[in-house]
């Protein structure tokens, strides 16, 4: 009777999660990433963001799973695809179907088109790394232009992160997204006092408000950690990993 009602579980966990890539992941996550809401990566250069989600569209695509990456910073790699899947790409790269906007506004249309198309392409999960490259350079000009221009540029990520909620809520389907961060501007006093500048995401309350799952990631002299600031069911939580050939593997740093 106990190993029907496991059973059960297990497939009620498959069916609200898809597995990431990687067994440490999954433990540390609990199953995966869940479906219907958006993940959210951020963290500097470097720090693991592209590598989290191309694991994530390598396993889904290895299972038969359409997914859709777009790729708005030139960070997919086949490369990086070869290894993953062990030298022999060709049945993943068949499922990924890749986007590339040149703007902010292309971006726009193509979460337009996926919010239009979504049911009848049976796609298992939409990938967008990152999610503010252009609108990172449509706000340098905006603030030239003034408060109101600012205004319409935040607004319309504000859109744009409603779309892409409304396709993971309608379809189901899970939305993982990366975005940069910076830090804060300390005066010469606060640096002499050995204060630490603070870490900000780009596009800060507007994709984290949309945001179900966040994770930061961080990456000090090579050790990078992932820590799990936000989720509807799972405490606060820090997985300490190394990207190797296969993808991800928990590191358990002295």
């Amino acid at each position: 009777m106990e190993s029907v009602e496991l059973k059960k579980e297990a497939e009620n966990l498959s069916d609200s999660k898809i597995m990431t890539g990687s067994r440490d992941i999954n433990l540390w996550l609990d199953g995966g990433y869940e479906r219907g809401i958006i993940t959210l990566f951020y963290g500097p250069a470097a720090s693991g963001k592209s590598n989290f989600v191309t694991l994530a569209a390598c396993h889904l695509a290895k299972k038969d799973k359409k997914v859709v990456f777009i790729d708005t910073e030139g960070s997919f790699s086949v490369d990086r695809v070869r290894q993953i899947s062990g030298g022999i790409p060709e049945m993943i790269l068949k499922n990924i179907v890749i986007l590339k906007p040149t703007n902010f506004y292309e971006q726009k249309k193509s979460f337009l088109k996926l919010l239009k198309e979504y049911k009848s392409k049976n796609i298992g999960l939409i990938i967008v790394d990152s999610m503010v490259m252009f609108y990172r350079l449509e706000l340098a000009e905006a603030r030239k232009r003034g408060i109101d221009e600012v205004r319409r540029i935040n607004n319309e990520l504000a859109n744009q992160m409603r779309s892409l909620y409304e396709i993971a809520r309608k379809g189901d389907v899970p939305i993982l997204i990366t975005t940069q961060v910076y830090n804060d501007f300390l005066n010469e006093a606060e640096w002499l006092s050995g204060k630490e500048a603070g870490v900000n995401v780009v596009g800060g309350d507007i994709l984290k408000y949309w945001s179900k799952c966040i994770i930061e990631l961080k990456n000090k002299n090579g050790r990078k950690k992932a820590i799990l600031q936000k989720h509807r069911s799972l405490p606060a939580l820090e997985f300490n990993f190394e990207i190797c050939n296969e993808g991800i593997r928990k590191r358990g740093w002295i």
